[in-house]
């Protein structure tokens, strides 16, 4: 039993196999909150936590209790307006003008498994008995609404789930100006927040500042989560580190604008809220109309960090992701658009899938510049349909030559975006996304299709369909290259043009989920100008995303390492490309540049034809010691040891769950003069094993290479290594166990 229901109390008890999470029903019959943290025991009641006290200065919610004020109690679900002065979790706007509500608890449900959300990417169990789900539903009577909490509990996997319902049973209309999907109040706020920032060549830097008295967010406003942040956010205890402490995740499997933010209040207690972002937003609900929140996934760790990741990744990976991809090893890519940009025509592309072929390289990627008339980034996008003279024998004369090679074939798509020199723009101008009489902003000399209009949703896929039953195509990168502006729709009335941008998200959805549908062999990546859409949502339809199209192998080492604090390796799309870099143009080895892509779904971004015959030698070599290691490498044990973030040093391992296997990899910024005497430390390790290094003299046991570590000057090393110091160097460590 993973819910419990304390009947007497009015209580509920969720337990994961490591985690409580605990909350009754409150005397208003409003939900209160009563603990969130390391399991505890099971008892008849948990009355003995609900903290009530007398202030002189505060409002009493019930009128003759004069220390039961909304202000001073930890809620579940919190509203506007009776006595809490704290940003609530959901505000509904009423016709005859009010925002006050008082939702109060109906009833219950506990079942064994988890239901779809419609329309919405969601985690979900392949059996029942994987989950246990707790629906709660609250009503207004006065306004005939309804509310209905639900959580999921993942026992074995030590994650909960929230999302929530609102629905309109009433005769009036009601506006959802606020439909966040959770709340949490702490009783203390002595944490530190931890985040996920960046931009555009830099996605997911790891951000760390102590909670001060007031309001920290993150956000996004741009309609996609967004390269600026990410939606997600850990409160950490301050002495926490990758290894040991306490910390909470939470994150948001949604793809749109948001808000991730803690409120501190004046008794120093913290309030963690996330969901659809206020901003702009207004959801008219009519008679008999529900909204759907999107899911928020919930995580607690006494194990660091890491412990924090490693159930994100393993949630992530396995009940997240879908389809044939999902548990198969990825195959090794050469994409062609650092190597080419939009200069290529079918010769040039055959010639560097017979090179690419001949080095190990198992799918050929056709980027940008296939269709219409797309000479450069100002034309096409929205004409689907071949570039003859590129490309004279079409896509699926294309494909057939380079899958007769024995290579897969894949193509890239920018389907919710229109060039207005296109012969779509020309046919339907309305179908952008715009504000009548008002600029249309351009970006990347592009503008984004009405994705909140079911004909265009239809349009869209019967061309993407129509190329994909055409041509022998295993693989489709779905790019996503500017954001919303002058955000509206020629389709929707004027009291739902705030809905546009939650709709938005929804057509891509739906598109997402009509091609999986359609196509389950192809493996879809995500990409959006890189990593501006690497969110858990788009997760559930493609099983991998580009993680940014910064490729530099020294600064992809800031942005992998902050990706894996939530998302699996197996998710990260990390390419070699040439040197000098092309967006930094730092010059680095191809061993460095190898040795971090291989963490992430490998490949390479270059024209392999125009390579040394030395780095084609180099190349071979890389992809063959990938293909006996990929499935160490995606589906691993992931652990982050050392931070680009900290130290000139950045290291991390990724371990086999049988602790047999492991490979270390160890990466130096810049070479430093008389240094001492450098170890370096496993993790992860079975202490009982004995473990042979490979190209390393003798054995050590597991207890060995994780307290006591490896020295690199040791000779039985040195000997096998490259003793020649330089700058933006790497080493791997491989290690098997040996009895």
């Amino acid at each position: 039993m993973a819910i419990y229901f304390n009947e007497q109390a009015k209580e509920f008890h969720l337990q994961t196999e490591n985690t409580s999470y605990i909350l009754n029903i409150l005397r208003n019959e409003q939900l209160g909150h009563l603990y969130y943290g390391k399991k505890v025991k099971h008892r008849e009641s948990f009355d003995h936590l609900l903290a009530l006290g007398y202030r002189a200065t505060v409002s009493n919610v019930i009128e003759d209790d004069t220390a039961y004020s909304l202000e001073l109690i930890k809620q579940e679900f919190p509203s506007y307006g009776t006595t809490d002065f704290r940003e609530p979790a959901f505000q509904i706007l009423q016709e005859n003008g009010s925002r006050i509500t008082d939702f109060k608890y109906k009833d219950h449900k506990i079942f064994q498994g988890k239901k779809k959300l419609d329309g919405l990417p969601a985690t979900y169990v392949e059996a029942d008995s994987e989950a246990e789900t707790l629906e709660i539903s609250l009503v207004d009577k006065e306004i005939d609404a309804e509310i209905i909490l639900s959580y999921t509990v993942f026992e074995k996997m030590n994650a909960i789930t929230r999302s929530v319902k609102f629905i309109n049973h009433g005769e009036a209309s009601l506006s959802l100006t606020r439909a966040l999907s959770m709340n949490v109040d702490f009783p203390d706020a002595d944490y530190d927040m931890l985040h996920l920032a960046g931009a555009w060549g830099r996605e997911r830097h790891v951000k760390n500042r102590k909670l001060e008295t007031g309001l920290q967010s993150i956000t996004s406003t741009r309609s996609s989560s967004s390269s600026q942040q990410n939606p997600f956010l850990a409160m950490k205890r301050p002495d926490t580190t990758e290894f040991n402490g306490e910390v909470f995740g939470f994150s948001f499997v949604y793809s749109g604008n948001f808000l991730a933010q803690i409120e501190v209040d004046h008794y120093s207690t913290a309030r963690v809220s996330m969901g659809i972002n206020p901003f702009d937003f207004n959801w008219l609900l009519e008679k008999g109309e529900a909204f759907q929140a999107p899911e928020v996934v919930m995580v607690y760790s006494d194990e660091g960090l890491n412990g924090m990741s490693q159930t994100y990744h393993q949630l992530y990976q396995k009940r997240l992701a879908r389809g044939k991809w999902r548990d198969l090893a990825r195959p090794i890519l050469v994409n062609n658009w650092e190597g080419t940009y939009f200069d290529f025509d079918e010769e040039k592309i055959v010639s560097m899938a017979k090179e690419a072929h001949e080095l190990g390289v198992e799918l050929f990627v056709l980027d940008d510049g296939w269709f219409g008339k797309r000479d450069d980034d100002t034309t096409s996008l929205g004409d689907w349909f071949v570039y003859e003279e590129k490309l004279p024998n079409g896509i699926s004369g294309l494909a057939k030559k380079v899958t007769d090679l024995g290579m897969d074939f894949g193509l890239w798509f920018e389907p919710e975006m229109v060039s207005k020199i296109s012969e779509l723009y020309k046919a339907h101008p309305d179908w952008l996304i715009q504000v009548e009489n008002r600029t249309q902003s351009p970006g990347r000399s592009q503008h984004v299709l009405d994705f909140s209009r079911q004909d265009v949703v239809d349009y869209i896929y019967d061309k993407m369909a129509e190329i994909l039953s055409a041509a022998d195509i295993s693989y489709v990168k779905w790019d996503m290259n500017r954001y919303m502006t002058e955000i509206g729709s020629a389709h929707l009335p004027a009291s739902r043009q705030q809905e546009v941008s939650h709709r938005y998200i929804l057509g891509v959805y739906e598109l997402y989920e009509r091609l999986t549908s359609a196509f389950p062999e192809v493996l879809f990546e995500s990409c959006a100008s890189g990593g501006a859409r690497f969110d858990p949502g788009i997760l559930y339809y493609a099983p991998q995303g580009w993680a940014s199209d910064d490729t530099d192998a020294m600064e992809r080492l800031k942005i992998q390492y902050g990706t894996s604090m939530v998302y699996p390796i197996s998710s990260i799309g990390a390419h070699v490309s040439a040197v000098p870099n092309h967006q930094v143009g730092r010059m680095t080895s191809i061993d460095t540049r190898a040795h971090v892509a291989y963490f992430g779904a490998f490949g390479y971004e270059l024209d392999v034809t125009v390579m040394s015959e030395e780095e084609k030698q180099k190349m071979k070599e890389q992809i063959s010691y990938y293909k006996q290691t990929r499935e160490l490498f995606q589906f691993g044990i992931f652990h982050r040891i050392s931070s680009p973030f900290e130290d000139n040093i950045t290291s991390w391992t990724v371990v086999s769950s049988d602790q047999k296997e492991a490979i270390l990899a160890r990466y130096q910024w810049s070479e430093q003069p008389n240094t001492g005497f450098p170890r370096t430390y496993f993790t992860g390790l079975n202490e009982e094993f004995e473990y042979k290094i490979e190209g390393v003299d003798g054995t050590f046991f597991g207890d060995e290479l994780m307290h006591i570590g490896i020295s690199l000057l040791h000779p039985r090393i040195l000997g096998t290594k490259d003793v020649h110091p330089h700058d933006y160097k790497s080493e791997l460590f491989y290690i098997k166990a040996v009895n």
